[in-house]
């Protein structure tokens, strides 16, 4: 019988292939009950083993690859990723002994099972095929210790036969589950991420907005271009990308862009300097507020604080938080690398900002454009002695008992890293890549907002003497046409 379903299905299948990969009613080979999502990988493998295989190749499933955007480590085979790299936010999922903090981070990843360091990557039966594939059902994956608990987990049952049997295409919302809430909560991390974008107008994002609303409703992989289940994209926080995503994907030949503009020919001569981002995506968070700012140190005080924009800004287990919303980006330069704190490295100076990352590049460099970005602060614990950041243990520790020390010297069992027993506070920094809520064309930036005496840009921070309308630009062609 389930010979004669998977003949059946490879029929469908290509049937499908045919008409543009309409959506395969999959209640036909899909029979239940489930009582597990496991149980429902077994049936999925049965028609979709190679995917399966596939998918274990790519950075959703082992969350580490080869840190090819890290400057001076494009060279390296060792792998680096979500699984064994630090951040200003959740920081780390490796804190305490075995990995236990993989029980709340590791819920995010498309996979069963993963709550210790010693999961097995190489076993197919654990790929979470509804995460990404469920449409129906109310297929969610539980969360610990996060912020996701509180607000984006809908309260009705989950069906995982609804679900199993309702697959498909990826959507927004399914790419969501695990992208707008990144960092512990809704709007978080990226910016202008979050769930707003699930159903959203024009005015936030052309390109995610309704089609009521003259949007595209376009789903990530639209642009995210995949192949065997590796997805484009190359996320300013990690280390590792497969293919990158650029605006040039659609908008060349004959779709380039400002060809209908007035001043066309004179906004093209940006291009080589500036990043379509950076006139397209003059604000971020338009939707919700973002987190702009987190200060660990503040955790187990009793301070009482106001919310911004309904978010909470102090949790007595996470201490302190600022939050922006309709925030007007900063801007640097950026040649496709960037610069990071990897775990182990000296603190050179701890009474300076601690930079988790910040894009490579600078007006010399003929390969960087100015692009936007968040620029998110934050504070975390320093080894007194060694000068390296602390991994420390939030889950089932700090957490609960709000002790530092404990905290400290638990995380460093799940990393091997030494714990001197001494810590202190040290300031961070991170330049967090605006790639989303991209503006309709009529509120894209104006000549006047960063010329002219516009203040958008800092131009002698980004290496000009002034005004390139009045100082010249960077390259002599554009110097002696501002000269005319």
């Amino acid at each position: 019988m389930k010979a004669m379903l998977g003949i059946l299905a490879g029929i469908a299948l290509l049937a499908t292939a045919a008409q543009g990969m309409a959506a395969v009613d999959h209640a036909e080979f899909v029979k239940g009950p489930f009582k597990s999502g496991i149980e429902v990988t077994k049936v999925c493998l049965e028609c979709h083993d190679q995917q399966a295989a596939d998918f274990m190749k790519t950075t959703h499933w082992t969350w580490a690859g080869t840190p090819n955007m890290v400057k001076g480590m494009e060279k390296s085979t060792k792998k680096y990723g979500k699984s064994n790299m630090i951040n200003s936010f959740c920081t780390s999922i490796q804190g305490g002994k075995d990995g236990v903090v993989h029980e709340s981070c590791g819920k995010c990843h498309a996979g069963y099972g993963w709550t210790r360091t010693d999961f097995d990557f190489t076993d197919k039966g654990k790929v979470d095929c509804l995460i990404c594939h469920a449409q129906k059902g109310n297929y969610t994956r539980a969360t610990v210790g996060c912020d996701i608990d509180k607000k984006s987990i809908d309260k009705k049952a989950m069906d995982l036969n609804v679900a199993a049997q309702s697959v498909g295409l990826p959507t927004r919302k399914n790419c969501g589950a695990c992208h707008f809430f990144g960092g512990g909560g809704d709007a978080v991390k990226n910016a202008g991420l979050d769930s707003t974008l699930e159903k959203t107008k024009k005015s936030q994002d052309v390109h995610m907005g309704s089609k009521e609303s003259g949007g595209q409703d376009m789903a990530c992989q639209s642009c995210h271009v995949t192949k065997n289940h590796k997805i484009g994209g190359a996320s300013s926080m990690m280390a590792h990308y497969d293919t990158r995503v650029n605006c040039e994907q659609c908008h060349s030949g004959a779709k380039a862009p400002h060809q209908k503009a007035k001043n066309g020919a004179l906004i093209n001569r940006h291009l080589a300097t500036v990043a379509c981002q950076t006139c397209h995506i003059p604000f971020f968070a338009k939707g919700q507020a973002t987190k702009m700012a987190w200060k660990w140190s503040d955790v187990g005080k009793n301070i009482t604080a106001e919310e911004q924009f309904d978010k909470e800004t102090y949790a007595k287990h996470k201490g302190t938080f600022v939050w922006g919303m309709n925030v007007k980006p900063v801007y640097a330069w950026n040649n496709g690398l960037v610069e990071r704190y990897m775990v182990g490295d000296k603190v050179k100076d701890p009474t300076k900002e601690v930079v988790m990352m910040r894009p490579v590049g600078d007006i010399k460099d003929q390969k960087s454009k100015i692009y936007p970005y968040k620029l998110y602060k934050g504070d975390q614990p320093m080894d007194a002695k060694y000068k390296n950041l602390i991994i420390f243990q939030q889950y089932k520790s700090l957490w609960v008992d709000y002790d530092w020390d404990k905290a400290c010297r638990l995380g460093a069992e799940g990393t091997g890293l030494p714990y001197s027993g001494k810590y202190q506070f040290v300031n961070t920094v991170a330049y967090i890549a605006a790639q989303h809520e991209v503006a309709p064309k009529e509120e894209a930036l104006q000549c006047g907002e960063c010329h002219m005496g516009g203040s958008r840009l800092d131009w002698k921070a980004l290496g000009y003497k002034g005004d390139p309308m009045q100082k010249g630009g960077r390259f002599g062609k554009a110097q002696k046409v501002a000269k005319k």
